[in-house]
C-alpha cells in the first residue's frame, strides 16, 4: 500500500469519478462535500486521522458519490487499492472491523436522519392537509432540520458557517 500526501484545499476525488481505491487518513482531515465549488455545495462530514474514506466506490464500483477534500496542509492517506483490500481483511482483521464498524455507524446515523426528516414532512404535510397551525414541537423539529442543515453550508464569504 502507498501513501499520498495532499495539500490544504487540495481534492483527493471528486463526485462522479469512477473509483478503484479508499483511503485511511494517517494525519491531518479530510471533509467529504456535495456539489463541491457549486452552489450548493454541502460539507457532509470532516473525518481526522484513524478514519477511512472512499470505501463505498471500492465496494460497490459505483461512481464517487461525493468529493473529499484535504482540510489541513500536509495531510497523509494510506492509498488502498483493490487489490490491497482482500489482502488487509487477511492481514489486519482489527482494521477491517474497524471500517465495518464505521461504515455501519455512519449508515445508521443516516438512516435516523432521514427517518427524522420523512416523519417531520409527514406532519407537515398532514396540517397543511387539515388546515391545521403546526404545533410547537413540529415547528421545533423543522427549525432543528433546517439549522443541521445550514451548518453545513458554506457562509457568504466560502467558510464553513458556525455550528
Amino acid at each position: 500500500m502507498d501513501f499520498v500526501r495532499v495539500r490544504k484545499d487540495e481534492v483527493i476525488f471528486r463526485q462522479g469519478e469512477s473509483s478503484r481505491c479508499m483511503y485511511r487518513i494517517q494525519s491531518g482531515r479530510v471533509g467529504i462535500f456535495l456539489d463541491y465549488g457549486g452552489a450548493r455545495e454541502t460539507k457532509l462530514t470532516e473525518l481526522e486521522a484513524g478514519r477511512y474514506f472512499g470505501e463505498m466506490g471500492l465496494l460497490d464500483g459505483e461512481p464517487r458519490s461525493a468529493t473529499a477534500v484535504a482540510l489541513t496542509a500536509d495531510t497523509t492517506l494510506q492509498l488502498i487499492r483493490d487489490e490491497d483490500f482482500s489482502l488487509c481483511f487477511r492481514e489486519n482483521p482489527a482494521g477491517m472491523l474497524a471500517l465495518l464498524q464505521q461504515m455501519s455507524s455512519h449508515l445508521r446515523r443516516i438512516t435516523r436522519d432521514c427517518a427524522e426528516v420523512c416523519r417531520t414532512a409527514a406532519e407537515v404535510v398532514e396540517a397543511e392537509k387539515k388546515g391545521a397551525g403546526r404545533s410547537a414541537a413540529l415547528e421545533h423539529r423543522v427549525a432543528k432540520a433546517l439549522a443541521s442543515y445550514e451548518a453545513a453550508q458554506p457562509d457568504a464569504q466560502g467558510e464553513e458557517a458556525a455550528e
